[in-house]
């Protein structure tokens, strides 16, 4: 989970996994770009809108814009030397 400006991880092993890592700072540039407050308030609206949309909690999230771009993403670790800003739209 990634609490402006920290990653907080629960399992001590993630701390070295780079594809965890590469997906969490996705997550620290999105909330950068959205100044943090309104990262976590479109976060939370986008995510009861998917929750009416899926009827599925896991779905939802998955389906949430930021969670999108960062699982599409967490492998390719050059993305945020090319992401544009507000790359997160795109996942819309």
């Amino acid at each position: 989970m990634t609490l402006w400006p920290f990653v907080v991880v629960k399992n001590h092993s993630l701390k070295k996994d780079a594809v965890f890592l590469n997906h969490e700072q996705i997550h620290l540039r999105q909330q950068a770009e959205l100044l943090v407050v309104f990262f976590y308030l479109w976060y939370g609206l986008e995510f009861l809108f998917r929750l009416i949309q899926y009827r599925d909690r896991h779905k939802a999230y998955r389906n949430i814009s930021f969670e999108r771009e960062a699982y599409q993403n967490e492998t390719n670790f050059n993305y945020l030397k090319k992401r544009k800003f507000y790359g997160f739209l795109n996942f819309l």
